[in-house]
């Protein structure tokens, strides 16, 4: 191997480092956000898992375009996320529920148990990606359920439903978008889901109580992304049925 061809490659395995680091970041936001949740602080706490989506959502087309896998490879990048992912999106989310004041406790901390088992045997199925890249069943985004629980702070019947058809659909072949990966309709998908997370930012901003306009408007956007992808999968059962297929 020529010098050049060495320093290449040895540049190429700190871009993949640096990238892995940027995904371990997310765990350090998860950190700061278990403080401020131990403070009751749930507009910090919700800002710092925000920054974790963030991170979450760009880290891994950037290492795709790296090539971060084959620069790298005695560093799993998907491991890395799964363990970040299940903290931020899973396990803080659950304790906000049970620790928010939203009902007894008991009632909290069962539905927090049912969130943190059904998200870790997900996490674990092999099925979690369908052909078309959308996710297989509800992908314990439970971060977003809990923000828009700690926005509308709906009763605890509503609450339980919510907790319990989410944790069902967790383990039905229903798709959920990937609002990056799944193509069809990505560029409506995509314009959505910035302006859920401008909406998001607006709500943080006047600290979890927005005006009328902006939380409804988050509500919507928020079911456009659940259900944008079931839709297009029951068009596309629709279609196979009239083909006869």
């Amino acid at each position: 191997m020529n010098i050049a061809a060495a320093v290449a490659k040895r540049q190429n395995v700190l871009i993949a480092l640096a990238i892995h680091a940027f995904t371990a970041s997310g765990i350090v936001l998860a950190m700061l956000a278990a403080v401020s949740a131990y403070k009751l602080d749930w507009q910090a706490f919700f800002a710092w898992l925000g920054i974790a989506l963030f991170v979450d959502g760009v880290d891994g087309p950037i290492a795709r375009r790296f090539h971060v896998e084959r620069n790298l490879p005695t560093i799993s990048g998907a491991a890395l996320d799964f363990v970040v992912d299940y903290v931020t999106y899973v396990f803080l989310p659950a304790f906000a529920l049970a620790t928010g004041g939203f009902t007894s406790a008991p009632i909290a901390l069962a539905l927090a148990g049912v969130i943190v088992f059904t998200s870790a045997l997900y996490f674990a199925d092999t099925r979690m990606k369908m052909k078309n890249n959308a996710f297989r069943g509800f992908p314990a985004v439970w971060n977003g359920v809990v923000f828009l629980f700690f926005v509308f702070r709906p009763p605890t019947e509503v609450i339980v439903g919510v907790t319990l058809l989410l944790a069902v659909l967790t383990f039905l072949p229903v798709a959920f978008v990937h609002p990056v990966r799944v193509e069809r309709w990505r560029p409506v998908t995509l314009a959505v889901t910035v302006v859920w997370f401008v909406l998001a930012g607006i709500t943080l901003a006047e600290s979890l109580a927005p005006p009328a306009v902006v939380a409804w408007s988050l509500l919507a956007t928020s079911l456009y992304l659940a259900s944008v992808a079931a839709v297009q999968q029951g068009l596309d059962w629709f279609d196979r049925a009239r083909r006869g297929l």
